[in-house]
């Protein structure tokens, strides 16, 4: 059996790990700092870790830049560490999918675990993303390698699986949703965002053409699968984030994505490539709301064809792929 380590923030890493081991014809067991919802069955066993984010005063969380979150003498951290010892004890697994955590990732190989490691875009040259990627025996990049490949990861490309982007949706059919050529759909997430419901009421003050719809927006109604309102949606407009410009590229539609501000500027580095490749409108921030109709225009003359290039058809089922090699090779060992 494997681990799959899956960070808490948001619901995009639930949502990858999900679409993947619908693919693993070997018991999974999901690790998270929450509770993971698992309504299609896909894992055989959820693990909730200790937090290590809870400690009133915070020492040397870096370990002096070394990594990224290991603060001294944390009681959080310390229970963490030894319940994921415990879990490793116990269940053996053959091989351990981390996304993300250097320190999880660090932990597995120390018990001798072979590691698979999910790459994140943006700017990894720090010392703890590169200690991650150096001791990965396999990496997944869940973009097309010839729209983004980075420096950084050019060292490891013998390890490196660049599977395409990874959506929920792949394979779920559209043809009976009729795009609504009145219709922009503008996506928030949980995993934070800049935009308001108030600004979506300015936005769409600025181009009565269209009736603009929020979904995962502050102040509105949470949807549990948009994949309807996605598909119908003439313009959609987002977050520049993993999952979500995967699940506008399975749906195929025409896209304005922003970069929100992320961590090692994570969005920025896929809407440079989006724009690059004439995927989709893409800005490094949101606009101000007069700008709108001349980006809604652009986005409808695009070719939402193109989207097909980000290669999300059989992406999850290529990462399931490459993660059952290490664990079969580990188990053969």
């Amino acid at each position: 059996m494997i681990g799959y380590y899956i960070h808490h923030h948001g619901h995009g890493h639930r949502s990858r790990a999900a679409a993947i081991c619908a693919h693993l014809g070997i018991p999974v067991t999901a690790l998270c700092s929450e509770p993971v919802s698992d309504p299609d069955g896909v894992f055989a066993e959820t693990v909730v870790l200790p937090r290590d984010d809870a400690a009133p005063t915070v020492q040397d969380p870096t370990a002096f830049g070394t990594l990224h979150w290991v603060p001294r003498l944390d009681p959080g951290l310390r229970r963490r560490q030894a319940a994921f010892a415990a879990w490793i004890e116990r269940a053996r697994p053959t091989a351990i999918v981390v996304d993300v955590s250097v320190e999880i990732a660090l932990t597995a190989r120390l018990f001798g675990i072979p590691v698979v490691t999910v790459a994140m875009p943006g700017n990894r040259t720090d010392a703890a993303h590169q200690l991650a990627y150096r001791l990965s025996d396999r990496i997944i990049a869940a973009w097309p390698r010839a729209m983004y490949e980075p420096e950084w990861l050019q060292p490891f490309a013998d390890r490196t699986n660049y599977v395409g982007g990874i959506s929920r949706f792949d394979g779920r059919s559209s043809s009976r949703f009729r795009p609504d050529e009145d219709t922009v759909l503008v996506l928030g997430g949980s995993g934070g965002s800049s935009l308001t419901a108030a600004d979506l009421e300015a936005y769409s003050g600025c181009d009565p053409r269209f009736a603009w719809e929020g979904l995962g927006i502050a102040g509105r109604e949470w949807v549990d699968d948009p994949w309807p309102a996605l598909c119908r949606a003439h313009v959609v407009v987002g977050h520049a984030g993993q999952n979500t410009v995967a699940d506008i590229a399975a749906a195929r539609r025409p896209a304005v994505l922003v970069a929100e501000p992320r961590p090692f500027d994570e969005q920025r580095a896929t809407v440079t490539a989006l724009d690059h490749a004439g995927l989709a409108v893409a800005l490094t921030g949101w606009p101000e709301a007069q700008a709108w109709p001349g980006l809604l225009d652009r986005a409808r003359r695009s070719d939402p064809g193109r989207w097909d290039l980000w290669g999300t058809e059989g992406a999850a089922a290529r990462a399931a792929a490459a993660i059952e090699k290490v664990a079969g090779e580990s188990s053969c060992a």
